[in-house]
């Protein structure tokens, strides 16, 4: 989990679906967002020398992602969370490539049914995508809902992905 005011860097880079900001600590990944949004109003970017080779790292594997030849990443990752939301997004890298699940499943895996809404509101929190495939979350009828990257890009992900692994909408668990 990342201090409110660590520091970070950040580098820009051109995706299938547009540009993708990376942001990272000397930890980790701290962010993985589409577009070139504003810098964290918290702290200002910084050139953290020592966050480069991660940086070069998670360019690589997006790019591999995007060629199709990545379906699992290595990345560090570093981002700041509730205790809550962790538990959440280490059940959504659970998630391979090429399926998809629903919030309930979702609130199941994270050890309580009855809490869709909790874990639906940590999934949109994510502030990591793509790695941290929260994409991969439908509503329980099986349709998109919610993305902070718009329903487009969750849909052109899911796309990628079952295009790669032929898989299908509608096989999710």
């Amino acid at each position: 989990m990342t201090a409110p005011h660590t520091p970070f860097s950040r580098r820009v880079i051109d995706s299938p679906l547009g540009p993708i900001a990376i942001d990272a600590t000397v930890r980790g990944i701290c962010s993985i967002s589409f577009g070139v949004r504003p810098a964290r109003e918290d702290v200002p970017p910084t050139n953290l020398a020592d966050a480069a080779p991660i940086l070069d790292h998670t360019a690589r594997e997006l790019a591999e992602y995007f060629a199709g030849t990545r379906r699992d990443f290595t990345i560090p990752l570093d981002a700041t969370g509730t205790d809550f939301q962790h538990r959440v997004w280490r059940e959504l890298v659970r998630i391979p490539m090429g399926e998809t699940i629903s919030y309930q499943e979702l609130a199941r895996r994270c050890g309580d049914i009855n809490a869709s809404r909790a874990v639906g509101a940590a999934n949109g929190a994510n502030p990591i995508a793509i790695v941290v495939p929260c994409h991969r979350v439908l509503a329980k009828d099986g349709t998109l809902h919610g993305y902070a990257g718009g329903l487009d890009k969750k849909r052109a992900l899911l796309d990628h992905e079952f295009a790669v692994t032929g898989a299908v909408l509608g096989a999710s668990r």
